[in-house]
């Protein structure tokens, strides 16, 4: 237990203090706890090997998994409050195109050059490793993002878009990934199911949606209950932590393995709840204030997660380089052309696509399933995602600030942090 206390308030502590660091040199806050992570995690502070001064192992860095669970489950829900249906009857329309066809572009565009590169390496880079990155090429980031656009209170055309997209985007993400990963299985075992290249992602998707919208109106019934804020926020986060517990469950029918995604059932709860209930504007404000703490030590910690052994391997790297650069491309372009279809304010189409760069947790998710397969392929897809999420979660929070300051939605004069305001008071 001391050891687990220490450790826990290293990360908070560790994560504050690079954050001001990250100030001077003009970095988001993300990027500055991502590093954090690294630096007492086992591959720096951690080897000492005292427990509770760093992570000591990745094993100690996986008993904290809870945490993150929890931490992703607020972000999820936060952005489901994006989802008003007053602003989806302006941006609707672009949002799901775009959400769509650049996460479908980006697969498409990885895949292309990937299976080019499987056929210039063969005995080194197998055709179903190939395949599944292309999907997992698909997944963005909403954790990194959403902090993002939060610490610099970014407003406009382009945030309002880039929120649901990246919403959208992951709902595609598990399907492409469930279709690409059903063909991959196929290829090794030499024979097709239809049940889990189609049907398995379809119910996911489904039964999240549905699990999400159930709860959140339970908690929106329940709420009525209450009318102190302090109760009504404890209120919310027993909804979020069921809503996370249940989404974790998995079971099979017959031959159809059955199981919900934990981002898409709070993405809902969070969106029926701040459809229907009229004070969760207030309510979601309290509760941003709550969970900062836990966004922290999200980002510590899977700063800490990531295995810096993966770039001694030079193949992993040579491979890990082109998969980077053409994901950017196809996200990228895969944003401008849909964007241009729509005929989205110039802005958006110039930079929501580099918004969409960063990647992790679920790409991350995606690659532990992957993991499991045979012949060395899981171990490929793991150690390529690594790397990438290695690159993409140092740069891209970076890059998207870059795009929004760009963009003209945030304005760094205009802010006035509470030390200010405080003085300016007296």
């Amino acid at each position: 237990m001391q050891a687990i206390l220490l450790s826990l308030s290293i990360a908070l502590f560790g994560g504050l203090m690079l954050s001001r660091l990250a100030k001077l040199l003009q970095l988001p806050a993300v990027t500055a706890y991502l590093v954090a992570g690294i630096l007492i995690g086992p591959f720096c502070l951690g080897k000492i090997g005292v427990d509770g001064l760093g992570f000591t192992s990745m094993e100690n860095v996986e008993s904290f998994s809870i945490l993150c669970d929890v931490a992703l489950g607020f972000i999820a829900f936060a952005i489901g409050n994006e989802f008003r249906l007053s602003q989806l009857k302006k941006i609707g329309k672009q949002a799901t195109v775009i959400g769509i066809f650049q996460a479908v572009f980006t697969t498409i565009v990885v895949d292309i050059v990937l299976i080019s590169l499987h056929l210039i390496m063969p005995d080194k880079f197998p055709l179903p490793a190939a395949i599944i990155m292309g999907a997992v090429a698909s997944a963005t980031a909403p954790a990194a993002t959403l902090m993002v656009v939060r610490q610099y209170k970014a407003k406009g055309p382009v945030t309002d878009v880039l929120l649901p997209v990246v919403a959208l985007d992951d709902a595609v993400g598990l399907v492409l990934f469930s279709v690409s990963f059903g063909v991959a299985k196929a290829l090794i075992a030499g024979q097709v199911s239809i049940i889990g290249i189609i049907l398995e992602p379809l119910i996911e998707v489904v039964l999240s949606i549905g699990l999400g919208a159930i709860v959140g109106y339970v908690f929106t019934f329940c709420e009525r209950f209450f009318h102190s804020r302090s109760k009504r926020l404890a209120m919310s986060v027993a909804f979020v932590l069921l809503t996370v517990g249940v989404s974790n469950l998995s079971f099979s029918i017959g031959s159809v393995h059955v199981a919900f995604s934990p981002l898409l059932a709070c993405m809902m709860l969070g969106t029926v709840f701040c459809n229907i209930c009229d004070f969760s504007e207030q309510l979601m404000d309290r509760l941003d204030r709550w969970t900062a703490p836990f966004f922290i030590l999200f980002f510590v910690l899977s700063g800490a997660e990531l295995d810096l052994s993966v770039v001694t391997d030079g193949l992993i790297v040579l491979i890990g380089v082109v998969y980077i650069v053409f994901r950017c491309v196809g996200k990228y372009f895969g944003a401008r052309l849909s964007s241009t279809m729509v005929k989205s304010d110039a802005n958006i189409k110039k930079y929501l696509g580099i918004t969409l760069f960063p990647q992790a947790g679920v790409a991350l998710g995606m690659a532990m399933k992957a993991g499991a397969l045979s012949g060395g392929i899981g171990m490929i897809v793991s150690n390529l995602t690594l790397f990438s999420v290695l690159i993409y979660e140092i740069v891209g929070p970076f890059l998207t600030k870059i795009a929004l300051t760009k963009a003209g939605e945030i304005d760094f004069e205009g802010k006035i942090s509470q030390r200010q305001l405080e003085a300016m008071k007296k």
